[in-house]
């Protein structure tokens, strides 16, 4: 087993895209599974099709599920940050994607992305591991 941490600042993107991330750490490791995994209580991980508006109506879905007010048990942090801490339950916090010849087999249009709502905190870290297969 092969695992490394990856920092990513989000900033204020809400999705952010880590596929060159685990494309590069796959690089000349034969066949097996990469396992992504974000150890964060305000984060998940996704298989989503980027760049075609499919962000955009992921974050406008987020927004309708969860929406950001006071409903929320969970009060500290800017408004709204209750939804948050709700986000993992709804958006897996790891996957795992199959590797062939050191490339992660990706459909053609799937990008591994990280999701995060929360502002507050705009440096993450991303774990990968890779299991030889």
């Amino acid at each position: 087993m092969d695992s490394i941490e990856v920092q990513v600042r989000t900033g204020d993107r809400v999705v952010t895209d880590l596929t060159a991330e685990v494309g590069q750490f796959c690089g000349g490791k034969g066949d097996g599974l990469v396992h992504v995994f974000a150890p964060h209580a305000t984060a998940g991980l996704a298989l989503i099709e980027t760049g075609a508006g499919s962000d955009d109506d992921l974050v406008e879905t987020i927004d309708a599920l969860l929406p950001r007010d006071d409903r929320y048990r969970h009060h500290h942090g800017s408004p709204g940050h209750g939804a948050d801490h709700v986000l993992p339950a709804l958006i897996c916090p790891s996957l795992t994607v199959p590797v062939i010849g050191g490339r992660p087999a990706l459909g053609t249009w799937q990008s591994v992305v990280l999701i995060d709502t929360n502002a507050d905190n705009p440096e993450r870290t991303v774990r990968l591991t890779f299991l030889p297969g």
